[in-house]
């Protein structure tokens, strides 16, 4: 009975292991050719659209939350005037 399950765990391990490495493609060197390039895009933006995007939505959510903040802060340093 123990050398079934030993042999169904050997088995398993097996398939899973060798199984995933033939699926994914290294694509880690045509990414560090991209990034390496001297183009003049800075780094930050050479991930194409998708960077491009996330840089534009940080820079709104900064300047928007910084000025909610400076708002925040000026107003209750102007008290409402009492009748």
């Amino acid at each position: 009975m123990i050398w079934n399950l030993l042999s169904l765990y050997q088995i398993t391990k097996r398939t899973i292991s060798t199984a995933l490495h033939r699926q994914f493609e290294n694509k880690f060197p045509a990414k560090q050719k991209l990034f390496q390039e001297d183009d003049g895009i800075p780094v930050h933006l050479k991930g194409r659209v998708a960077d491009a995007l996330l840089y534009r939505a940080t820079v709104i959510l900064t300047v928007g939350g910084t000025a909610h903040a400076i708002y925040q802060l000026a107003v209750p340093s102007f008290p409402n005037k009492q009748d």
